[in-house]
């Protein structure tokens, strides 16, 4: 089963706000200058040695290679990353309709994780599951651990 996230308030957050993984030894911190909110390395992580495929789905145009390099550092790997120029290419394509910034079923992405209103709406019309994290939540880990079970036992139909 194949779980996404969403970067921006996400896992990337303000340290003002939240509470934050160790920052980055210098001069790293100077090449990613994205925090990760505390947690983020153990739910990864968590989640995979679950079986997970974890992926980044993100309407940033950050590369690939940038956000993996970030990671790395924390020693998370991701399983597969979307970013605005792969969804545009793969998702969007040549359609002269607009889709929206996220289609995370078009991956077979089974729970997509994000903090935008708009993303939950668009789940409800486009038929894919999506759990809304925004706000400073010491249990945001073990919500989406619980959400991504409960969705995996639907799957196989328990």
């Amino acid at each position: 089963m194949k779980i996404s996230f969403d970067l921006d308030e996400v896992l990337f957050v303000s340290p003002d706000t939240f509470e934050v993984e160790p920052e980055l030894k210098f001069p790293l911190n100077k090449m990613f200058t994205e925090r990760l909110r505390k947690g983020t390395v153990y739910l990864i992580n968590e989640l995979q040695k679950r079986g997970f495929e974890v992926w980044v789905y993100t309407s940033s145009f950050r590369s690939d290679v940038y956000i993996k390099g970030l990671f790395r550092q924390y020693g998370v790997h991701f399983d597969q990353i979307v970013n605005g120029y792969r969804h545009k290419a793969e998702v969007q394509g040549n359609r002269e309709q607009l889709l929206p910034q996220k289609m995370p079923q078009f991956y077979r992405i089974s729970l997509h994780i994000d903090d935008e209103d708009v993303i939950v709406q668009n789940a409800r019309t486009y038929g894919y599951k999506v759990l809304q994290i925004c706000d400073p939540d010491p249990d945001w880990t073990t919500k989406i651990i619980d959400e991504a079970e409960r969705i995996r036992k639907l799957e196989e139909g328990k």
